[in-house]
Formats: C-alpha cells, structure tokens, sequence
C-alpha cells in the first residue's frame, strides 16, 4: 500500500529522554540526508509489514553511524498536531478518512510532506507549581504543555519556542557552567560561544579550570560546601542571567539539584543538556542578528504551494 511521510522530526536533546519532554524540529538540522533516507526506507518496510490503514510512528537512534528502531507505534502520537501545523496537511482527518475506506491518492497525497521554513515544538513544564521535582530531564516525562515555534532559520524558530514556553533567554549576561566530567570536552564550544557573543562566564572548580585551560576567560565560583558568596548567592542576588548544568553525580558535594530549583524559582533559564544548551546558543544569537517577526502559519503554507 501506498505510504507518506508525513515528517522527519529531530530530538533536541539526546536519546534516553522521553519524547515528550525532548524538543523537536522539523525539517532536522544536523541528520544526515543518508539516514535521513535510511528512517524513511524503515518506516515504509515497517508500515507495510504491519498493514497499518491511518497513522504509525516510530523512533530512531543514530549511534556510530548506525540507524537503530527503538519503536514503532500504529497509533497516532502528540506530534501529529505539530507536523499538521507545520505542513499544513490535517494528518488526523486524513487518517480518519483513509480508515473509512478512501487511498492516499484519492485524498491527493502521494508525495513526502514537506515544510516551508524550520518548525520547533518545545515542551513546557510546572517545576514552578512542583517545585519538589528536579528539573533534570529523563525517561520519565514530566512536561504538561507543547509549544511551537516557526521562522525562517533553526535559531529564530528555537527562540520563539522557548519564549512561547516562558522561558526568557538573556541576550547578554552572565552564564554559569558546570558540568560533568564527561561532558566537559563537549561544553567547550558553548562556552566559546557564550564568550564571543559577549557573555561573562562563571564556573565551578572543575569545570572552571577546564575552560581556563582552554584560553578561556572563567570566573571561579564556591560551591555551596566552600565558602560565601557561592554560587546559591550569586543566584539569589540575581547575578546569573543563563544556567548550564549537567548532572555531577552523586560524589560530588555540590548539590546541583538545589542549584537548578533556585534557577527554575527565580525563571533563570537552566539548561540540563548540552544539545539543549548548543541550540540555546543559537537562539541568543538569533535573537541578537535577526528580527522574531510574527508570521501568520498561512504564510508558510502559501509559500510552500508556490513551490
């Protein structure tokens, strides 16, 4: 039977956080047009395979090179109402009426949809009302909320989101960074970014000497366990203006949960993932070199019938 997709939709952050509270952009930025084509090829072999009539999606990993499924589910999901929007297609009311007997063709859809400019759904979450639940983002979903954002480049469109999940970004300031060995060396270049676009940058002991060493300018900040002011004052004196961190583990001293609870208290923006933190980079810088002008969604679907 005939298959279309309806979207490609690329996870901010990496696999292991659940779908629900990873932002997603269609069409992807940074996927391969090869495993591109390789998810697409899967999706219709699986689609057939289980002669689905309606809707199916499905979730792929990328990891040294390989397309992995991690599921396939012939049912419709939270994303449907997203890539309608973005393509202007209702991919529900389509599925209906291919349930109740009509093709694909007969509802002239025989091509991959496709987008005119760069659609970002971003989750949106109640720490603020729960202020008990850790921010750290994991297989548990813990966002209540979706929001959308669309523009003509993949920073602009993140921007967008995340104002329109409340979420103020700074563009300029002072950034906090600290993070977990691991994801030290991957930091680097957020940080470089941070700096070129004028941010002051403040860290923790570990990562503070990393990024000095690496001809960055850094400010070290105590701990809570070293001294005052720490970095829980500097937070409360409204001193930070952007928060990168990524869990430290539970050797370390420093209790990051607490950090990040006063972060989200004070609408600090914390960034917990450095995908997430990468694409907050591009959002600032967005927000400083382009105009977020507002569009009417009808807009991008004219665009996308003239071509």
């Amino acid at each position: 039977g005939a298959v279309v997709i309806g979207g490609v939709m690329e996870h901010i952050e990496e696999a292991g956080i659940h779908s629900g509270d990873s932002s997603c952009v269609v069409p992807p930025y940074l996927v391969e047009e090869r495993h591109l084509a390789t998810i697409r090829d899967y999706m219709r072999r699986v689609a057939r395979a289980l002669k689905v009539v309606g809707l199916v999606n499905g979730q792929f990993a990328i990891k040294d090179d390989t397309v992995y499924v991690i599921e396939i589910n012939p049912r419709a999901s939270r994303t449907v109402p997203y890539l309608s929007k973005a393509t202007g297609v209702p991919l529900a009311k389509v599925a209906a009426r291919v349930m109740t007997g009509k093709t694909l063709a007969d509802l002239d859809l025989v091509d991959d949809l496709k987008v005119s400019g760069v659609f970002v759904k971003a989750p949106v979450f109640p720490f603020v009302r729960f202020p008990g639940v850790d921010t750290i983002l994991g297989p548990e979903m813990k966002s209540t909320g979706e929001v959308m954002g669309g523009a003509d480049t993949f920073g602009s469109a993140y921007a967008k989101a995340q104002l329109a999940a409340g979420n103020r970004l700074p563009n300029t300031g002072t950034a906090f960074i600290s993070v977990n060995n691991d994801d030290k060396a991957n930091v680097l270049p957020v940080a470089r970014d941070l700096a070129e676009l004028g941010f002051s940058l403040l860290g923790t002991s570990g990562t503070a000497a990393y990024l000095q060493a690496h001809g960055l300018d850094v400010e070290l900040v105590f701990k809570v366990n070293e001294g005052r002011p720490h970095i829980g004052d500097r937070l409360k004196n409204r001193e930070i203006d952007l928060v990168i961190n990524t869990p430290l583990g539970r050797e370390s001293f420093f209790d990051d949960r607490t950090l990040r609870h006063i972060a989200t208290i004070l609408g600090i923006p914390c960034v917990t993932t450095l995908t997430g933190a990468a694409a907050t980079v591009s959002a600032i810088r967005a927000m400083r070199d382009e105009a977020l002008d507002v569009r009417p969604l009808q807009d991008y679907h004219a665009t996308l019938a003239r071509t």
